[in-house]
C-alpha cells in the first residue's frame, strides 16, 4: 500500500498544490456541513421533549424555525461546496490530461507505432476523468468524514458513555471490514480501463480507414472486430462491478446492525427511565448519522478502487520515457547548414537494417537530389534528420554539431520538411499555416499565399484567414493542401528544407506554378530533396542514389548526367520516374 500511497500523495501534491486556496475553501464548507448537520438532531430532539413536556407554542414555532434556518442555510453550504469542488476538479483534471498530452507528444516514434491514437486518446482523457473525484472530494471528504465520525461519537458519549461505548466499537469493526476489502476489485478496474482503450483504440483505427473498408468489402470483419472487443469490455466491467460488490453488500448490512443497535440500546436506557423520548430519537438519529461516514467512506474506497487503475495506467504513461533525450543545447552556426552522415546504420527492427554504414556530406547552402526505389531508406534518411529516431551506429551531424547534443526545440526550428501527406488541422487558416505561432504577422502570412499562387484560393474563403478548415482538409484539393504545407516552411523561414515526394500529389499546371516558389525557398539553404520525377531532382546540385539502404552512387549531379556510365545517367535516358517507381 506505501508505494500506491505515494503515487496519490504525489498526483495530490502537484495538482492541488496551485489549487490550496480552493481546497481550504471546501474544506472550511465541509467542515460547516458537518456542523449543521449535528445542530439539527438536537433541535430535533429537544422540540419532542418540549411537545412532550407541554411547553407553549411559542417554544415550539422557535425551535422549529431554528431548524428550518439550519436546513436551509445547509444547503445553501452543499451547494457553494459543490460548486467550489467541481471546480477544483476541472482545474486539476484539465491541467493533467494537458501534461499528458504534452509527454505523449514527446515520446519518440516507436511508442506512437506501438499504441494507437484512439488508445492514448482514452488513456488521456477517460482515464483523467475518472479522476475527477479522487481530486474533488478524495482528500478533503475523506477527513471531513473522519471528523464528522468523531463528533457523532463524542457527542453519543456525552449522551450516555454506553451508548457511546457501542457504538465506537460497532464503527472500529466496520472501518476494519471495509479496510480488508479495500484494494479487492483495484486491479480488476484497471483490467477494465486497459479493455477501454483497446476498444477506442480499434474504433479510431478502423474509422480513420472507411473508405477501405467500404471498399475492400470488410466491414463484416470489423463488425467481429467490434464485437469481439466489444464483449471483452464486459466481461473486464463485469468482473469489476461482482467484485466492487465485496465492499457494497458488507455496507448495507452493517448500516442496519448498527441502525438496530441503537434502536435496543435506546429503548433499554428509556425504558429504565435513563434518557427521554427525544434522546432516543437523538439517538436514533445519530446512529443514522454515523452511517453515513462510514457509507462515504465505503464509497471513496470503492471509487479509490477504480481510480487506483486509472492512476496505475496514467502512472506507466508517466514513466513510459523517450528513448530520444534532448541534448545539453550545443548551439548552431547562423545561416544555412551542412548535413553529415558518418557511419549511420538504422533499422526500426532490430537486425534488420534500413540504412547500412551511409556516408554523406551535404555542404551548407547546396541542394541534394535524393533517389531511389521504394524502400530504399529515402524516407527514413530524413526522419532521421529531424531526429524522429537516432541511428543504431554512427552519428548524424547538422552545421558541425551531432544532433544528439541539440535541443529538439532547436533542431526543429533549424529545419522545415514537406512530404507528400499533409496533416490538416481542424482550425483556422491562420492556425495551419503559422502552426499557432501568434509572433507571424498577417501580412507575411498573405505574402506567402501570394508567392504560391494561393491569392484566388484565399479571395473564396468567408472569413479570410479565421476561417476553419475541415478536418483532415476536407474541401481541400490534393494540391491545396500540400501548397499549405510549403507555405508553412516559408513562415518557418528554416535553414535546412527537405522535400519528401513534396510534390508527387501536385497536377503539372500547379507544380509549375510552385517551381518558382520553390527556387525562392532553397535559395540561400540547403535543401534535400526526395523525388521521382525529373524535373525536380534538376535542382540539385548533388545526387545521392540509395539502394536497399546502401549508396549506390553519389556525385554532382552535372558530372553523373556526363557521364554515361553512372547510374543516374542510365536513370536519365531510361526515364527517371518509370525506373523508380
Amino acid at each position: 500500500m506505501s508505494h500506491e500511497f505515494q503515487r496519490y500523495q504525489r498526483l495530490l501534491m502537484i495538482y492541488l498544490r496551485p489549487q490550496w486556496r480552493r481546497v481550504l475553501c471546501l474544506l472550511f464548507f465541509v467542515c460547516a456541513g458537518i456542523a449543521l448537520s449535528l445542530i439539527n438532531p438536537q433541535l430535533l430532539s429537544s422540540f419532542i421533549d418540549a411537545a412532550i413536556a407541554g411547553k407553549p407554542l411559542s417554544s415550539l414555532l422557535l425551535l422549529a424555525g431554528f431548524f428550518l434556518a439550519v436546513a436551509f442555510i445547509k444547503q445553501v453550504t452543499v451547494l457553494i461546496e459543490a460548486y467550489v469542488a467541481e471546480n477544483i476538479a476541472l482545474s486539476t483534471t484539465n491541467r493533467l490530461r494537458a501534461d499528458l498530452m504534452l509527454h505523449c507528444l514527446q515520446l519518440d516514434s516507436a511508442f506512437h507505432t506501438v499504441h494507437t491514437p484512439g488508445e492514448l486518446i482514452e488513456r488521456v482523457d477517460g482515464d483523467v476523468s475518472s479522476l475527477s473525484n479522487f481530486f474533488s472530494r478524495f482528500l478533503v471528504s475523506l477527513l471531513g468524514n473522519l471528523l464528522l465520525l468523531l463528533g457523532v461519537l463524542l457527542l453519543l458519549y456525552v449522551i450516555d458513555w454506553r451508548i457511546g461505548l457501542a457504538l465506537s466499537g460497532f464503527t472500529l469493526f466496520s472501518l476494519i471490514v471495509f479496510d480488508r476489502l479495500r484494494n479487492i476489485a483495484s486491479t480488476a478496474w484497471q483490467d477494465e480501463r486497459q479493455a477501454s482503450a483497446e476498444l477506442f483504440g480499434f474504433l479510431e483505427e478502423r474509422l480513420a480507414g472507411t473508405e477501405d473498408v467500404r471498399s475492400s468489402g470488410a466491414t463484416t470483419y470489423m463488425h467481429y472486430g467490434l464485437a469481439a472487443r466489444s464483449r471483452q469490455r464486459l466481461l473486464k466491467l463485469r468482473r469489476a462491478i461482482q467484485l466492487n460488490f465485496a465492499s457494497w453488500g458488507p455496507a448495507t448490512v452493517l448500516t442496519a446492525l448498527g441502525t438496530a443497535l441503537a434502536l435496543l440500546l435506546g429503548s433499554y436506557l428509556f425504558l429504565n427511565k435513563s434518557i427521554s423520548i427525544g434522546t432516543v430519537y437523538l439517538i436514533f438519529n445519530y446512529s443514522l448519522l454515523l452511517n453515513t461516514p462510514i457509507e462515504q467512506i465505503v464509497n471513496q474506497i470503492r471509487d479509490l478502487q477504480q481510480t487506483t487503475g486509472s492512476i496505475n495506467r496514467i502512472q506507466q504513461l508517466f514513466d513510459t520515457t523517450s528513448s530520444l533525450q534532448d541534448g545539453e543545447g550545443a548551439p548552431l552556426p547562423p545561416g544555412a547548414l551542412a548535413v553529415a552522415f558518418q557511419d549511420v546504420t538504422f533499422g526500426y527492427v532490430e537486425d534488420l537494417p534500413v540504412l547500412k554504414q551511409l556516408q554523406l556530406l551535404i555542404p551548407a547552402g547546396s541542394i541534394l537530389g535524393l533517389l531511389g526505389r521504394t524502400g530504399s531508406g529515402k524516407s527514413t534518411l530524413s526522419k532521421l534528420l529531424v531526429r524522429l529516431y537516432d541511428p543504431l551506429q554512427g552519428s548524424i551531424q547538422l552545421g558541425g554539431v551531432d544532433l544528439r547534443s541539440l535541443k529538439q526545440d532547436e533542431l526543429h526550428a533549424r529545419i522545415g520538411i514537406v512530404t507528400q501527406d499533409v496533416h490538416i488541422l481542424h482550425t483556422t487558416v491562420r492556425n495551419n499555416l503559422t502552426l499557432f505561432d501568434p509572433a507571424i504577422q498577417d501580412e507575411r502570412i498573405l505574402e506567402v499565399l501570394e508567392m504560391l499562387g494561393l491569392s484566388s484560393w484565399y479571395h473564396s474563403l468567408p472569413k479570410g484567414l479565421e476561417t476553419r478548415l475541415a478536418p483532415g482538409g476536407s474541401g481541400l484539393s490534393a494540391g491545396e493542401a500540400q501548397l499549405i504545407a510549403f507555405a508553412r516552411v516559408f513562415l518557418k523561414d528554416p535553414s535546412l528544407v527537405i522535400l519528401d515526394e513534396a510534390s508527387s500529389r501536385l497536377d503539372p499546371v500547379t507544380e509549375r506554378l510552385l517551381e518558382q516558389a520553390i527556387d525562392r525557398l532553397l535559395k540561400d539553404r540547403t535543401g534535400i530533396i526526395i523525388a521521382h520525377r525529373l524535373a525536380t531532382v534538376q535542382k540539385a546540385d548533388h545526387i545521392l542514389i540509395l539502394e536497399q539502404g546502401a549508396c549506390k552512387e553519389y556525385g554532382e549531379r552535372q558530372a553523373l548526367a556526363a557521364d554515361p556510365a553512372s547510374h543516374f545517367a542510365h536513370l536519365l535516358q531510361a526515364g527517371l520516374m518509370e525506373v523508380l517507381a
